[in-house]
């Protein structure tokens, strides 16, 4: 996956399944030794120049085939987000290369999310890619709701359409040739269709919702297991932090929706790039003296906010100052003993899990299509962290997160409780209740600049 937060929206949609999951942060340094049925690496290449992600791409497929892996899925965002230099086309050529094939189906439909590909053109909700808004992503902009042309313009081999009548005909297989095919999808219905004509090739690609539909296929022809229940992870109990980064459309109404009730403190870019070291100790010190449950550190601003920053600093300085005061939040967090993250923004998850020193992710339950809670342990014990696309979830997201962590967290206490007493049931801590509490019924402080 390209970047963190779409390898656990790709892992929750497997999950779904029964299959057994794992999620590697980075590319492992070690041979693996625990491998899972389904096995996904997170990279953060979304906006690494071309042969960056390339290397890290094929050095990642490298470890899953020694691994034991038979078919490989490149994952990427269901809005498509590349640029003319890529890196949705370079890294696909790169890997059907290295894997001897000549031929990929893109699907980043995601129907339970309101993106649906038609007649070669990515709607978000009711608007055209290029009308939404993800035409002021500070990154990838996209300003085309072609993908045909899209990924045109940033590959070397010709790019095809499955259109819809040829989906809806079941012709899939016959329509298809050397190249890259972009394939139609407005429903689930229709991604199972595209799963069902091409599960054998060697390379897939495409969003979280295609991958979803390949296990059932695959079990059919006796490549995984039988699905059985998950084991969802047990959610560590203590205090959480809401951490933010991403500047779509959807994570401001969650900033604003939750920085209304919550302690919240603002990031400036600006601030950051002046005096770093100073704005980053002053972000520590207040977030020290909170003694609320789930406080918010946010860079989180409106597109002219961004727009001005960046042209100031450079696009790459204004997103890594920015990175590095996200991280340090998290570390500063995880030293007081913070044990729940929850992260908006895929940048941002890449900088906070690599800040956290995390390599492998447990699954735990969604909290919203392809946003689960993951549960992972460092040199201190179990953490818990849940990783958001920018646009994915709804406006009080953050709450319904700490909520869902909370009641997740008593009902294991509880069951645990009453397994070992004979049905006795315990109280859950005070911690897990501050943070349902602070989930559902906020308290008011001020909100900082940095």
């Amino acid at each position: 996956a390209d970047d963190f937060t779409g390898a656990t929206d790709l892992a929750a949609l497997l999950a779904r399944s029964g299959a057994r999951v794992a999620l590697r942060i980075g590319v492992p340094a070690a041979p693996a030794t625990d491998a899972a049925e389904c096995e996904v690496v997170a990279l953060k290449i979304r906006s690494a120049p071309a042969p960056e992600a390339v290397a890290q791409a094929l050095a990642a497929l490298d470890w899953l085939q020694a691994a034991g892996a038979r078919r490989f899925y490149w994952k990427y965002c269901s809005t498509f987000d590349s640029t003319p230099q890529g890196n949705i086309g370079p890294v696909a050529e790169a890997l059907m290369a290295a894997l001897g094939t000549d031929r990929t189906l893109h699907a980043p439909s995601f129907p339970e999310n309101g993106r649906r590909v038609f007649m070669g053109n990515l709607f978000v909700g009711r608007q055209p890619l290029a009308e939404s808004p993800m035409k002021d992503h500070p990154l990838n902009p996209m300003t085309d709701s072609d993908l045909t042309r899209v990924l045109a313009a940033q590959s070397a081999l010709p790019v095809g359409l499955v259109d819809w009548p040829t989906v809806a005909a079941g012709a899939v297989r016959a329509a298809v040739g050397p190249g890259h095919w972009i394939g139609d999808a407005i429903s689930d219905g229709d991604l199972a269709t595209l799963a069902e004509a091409v599960w054998d090739w060697p390379l897939l690609s495409g969003g979280s919702a295609f991958a979803g539909k390949l296990p059932d296929r695959l079990r059919a022809a006796g490549l995984l297991g039988a699905g059985a229940a998950s084991n969802r992870p047990k959610m560590p109990a203590g205090r959480a932090i809401v951490l933010s980064g991403s500047c779509s459309a959807m994570t401001r109404q969650q900033v604003a929706a939750y920085g209304a009730g919550a302690p919240a403190f603002r990031l400036d870019p600006l601030a950051l790039a002046r005096d770093g070291a100073g704005a980053t100790a002053r972000m520590r010190d207040w977030l020290a003296a909170q003694d609320h449950p789930a406080p918010l550190v946010y860079a989180t601003a409106e597109p002219d906010q961004v727009r001005a920053a960046q042209a100031e600093l450079g696009t790459d300085r204004a997103g890594r100052v920015v990175e590095a005061a996200l991280a340090a939040a998290a570390r500063a967090a995880r030293d007081a003993g913070v044990a729940r993250f929850v992260v908006a923004g895929g940048e941002t998850s890449g900088a906070v899990t690599q800040a956290l020193a995390v390599d492998r992710l447990d699954i735990g339950a969604e909290i919203a299509p392809g946003v689960p809670w993951c549960v992972a342990r460092d040199a201190a014990g179990p953490l818990a962290v849940a990783l958001k696309s920018g646009n994915f979830g709804g406006p009080g997201f953050f709450a319904e997160a700490l909520a869902a962590a909370a009641a997740s967290a008593a009902a294991a206490s509880a069951a645990a409780s009453a397994s070992g007493r004979g049905g006795a049931r315990r109280a859950a801590p005070p911690e897990e209740e501050d943070a349902a509490a602070a989930a559902l019924a906020l308290t008011t402080k001020p909100s900082p600049l940095v």
